[in-house]
């Protein structure tokens, strides 16, 4: 295939989709609905799969409906439709049917995990989030033995200064060099105790961002990072799951891993 037919066929698709988009909001776009009734429709959509694009069922939050309204009424038409260079050539109905074996010949594959493969295997690939309802669909949400998963809460802290959480964030190029913003925010109360810009992502610009916090917040029981550095906090905390943790001075700070 030339680059100038594959550049057609994505222009096809961006205005499959497109189109798809506006027959799901024409209704709720209505600009004689109050907003009463528009919210009313929205979550109707939203509460229910619609065929796709290509013929797959899909779920759309209220969120992206909403995205989708304001976008119709800023740009019409061609607002909906995505960029022809991000969308694949690949029907999602394949590839949907390839994250389905990969699922049923390894059922305790998550769906992360069949992700990264497709990516891998085929440059592309649906979201965790849309895997997981397409499993959910197809009832492959549940172990060998036909028990469902195990399902764990999420967490908050009970109060501030509990725990906080700090992590790293891939920012722009700057002056031709990468740039990376470290922060630390409360667990509890989701305020940001610092953060600063660096362009390394190593323990020294993690540390640059927590000193400050330390010094304007003052000292948590526990500090929850993505990566810990056993050199510069080598005093180990047992018993805590999976996650390693580390103690300098009075911080104990819990070192988790996210690319499981």
């Amino acid at each position: 295939m030339s680059g100038a037919d594959e550049d057609r066929k994505r222009a096809a698709r961006a205005e499959q989709v497109a189109l798809f988009r506006y027959q799901l909001i024409r209704q709720a776009a209505d600009p004689e609905l109050t907003v009463r009734q528009r919210g009313r429709l929205v979550r109707e959509i939203a509460g229910k799969a619609h065929p796709g694009p290509f013929g797959e069922l899909v779920t759309v939050s209220r969120a992206t409906i909403d995205r989708w309204i304001r976008a119709w009424r800023s740009g019409g038409f061609a607002a909906l439709a995505p960029s022809a260079r991000q969308v694949t050539l690949r029907t999602d109905a394949q590839v949907l049917e390839l994250a389905a074996g990969l699922k049923r010949e390894k059922p305790d594959r998550t769906a992360a995990q069949v992700m990264r493969i497709l990516r891998k295997t085929c440059g592309w690939s649906p979201s965790a989030r849309t895997l997981q309802r397409h499993f959910g669909r197809l009832e492959l949400n549940t172990r060998p033995d036909g028990r469902a998963p195990a399902v764990f809460g999420r967490f908050e802290a009970a109060r501030p200064n509990e725990m906080w959480t700090g992590d790293a964030l891939h920012g722009p190029h700057i002056a031709g060099r990468k740039a990376y913003l470290f922060a630390f925010l409360d667990d509890h109360s989701r305020a940001v105790m610092a953060a600063r810009w660096g362009y390394f992502e190593d323990t020294v610009r993690l540390a640059a961002a927590l000193r400050p916090a330390l010094a304007a917040r003052g000292v948590p029981d526990r500090i929850y990072v993505d990566y810990a550095d056993p050199p510069v906090m080598p005093t180990r905390i047992p018993g805590l799951l999976d996650h390693k943790a580390y103690m300098p001075k009075q911080v104990g700070i819990i070192s988790g891993c996210s690319g499981q």
